[in-house]
């Protein structure tokens, strides 16, 4: 992790492998790879941060193993060991980082709202509480932009509008959300 306790792109994967099983239960090793290519391709697109975790390297720190077969080559039932759901559980709660350009930030969310019911109420609602708090220093952090550039030329200031209203959008969906749990 970050020092922020935010997630790096390797955990991210992490987090799409171990959520996926918890999730479905076990799968195939070619079934499991091609949902999470499939998922992180379209999160995403195509990137080089996202490609280098392989699913031999999660069997072997003992995150997910075997159930019957020995791996890729034999297409084994794969699911996650003890020491994987607790690695699920320290990723769900990790932070989520400002909005960035490479869109991370936008794949951490989506996976915990993705996995967010594998976790119990109250930490359901400290995660969404996070979310919450993210939006609303990302709306000051708009808000204090709009300010420093009133009257400018250009379309600058319109881009600023819309991407506070869908800031404003998403802070209303995940309020939304905390009052529904």
């Amino acid at each position: 992790m970050y020092r922020d306790n935010s997630l790096m792109p390797k955990e991210a994967v992490r987090l799409v492998v171990l959520g996926t099983l918890i999730q479905g239960g076990p799968l195939r090793y070619a079934d499991l790879a091609g949902a999470v290519r499939h998922f992180l391709d379209r999160m995403m697109g195509p990137s080089l941060d996202l490609m280098g975790t392989s699913l031999e390297m999660l069997r072997y720190e003992g995150l997910i193993e075997a159930l019957d077969g020995s791996g890729m080559e034999d297409n084994a039932l794969l699911g996650p060991t003890e020491t994987g759901r607790v690695e699920f559980d320290t990723l769900m709660r990790a932070n989520v980082r400002a909005p960035s350009a490479d869109g991370l930030n936008k794949l951490v969310i989506a996976l915990k709202l993705r996995f967010l019911h594998l976790l119990d109420v109250e930490s359901q609602r400290d995660q969404i509480d996070n979310l919450v708090a993210l939006c609303e220093t990302e709306l000051a952090r708009l808000g204090d932009l709009k300010r420093a550039n009133v009257g400018s030329d250009g379309h600058f200031a319109s881009w600023l509008d819309r991407d506070i209203a869908q800031t404003e959008e998403r802070l209303a969906w995940f309020q939304e959300l905390l009052a529904r749990l």
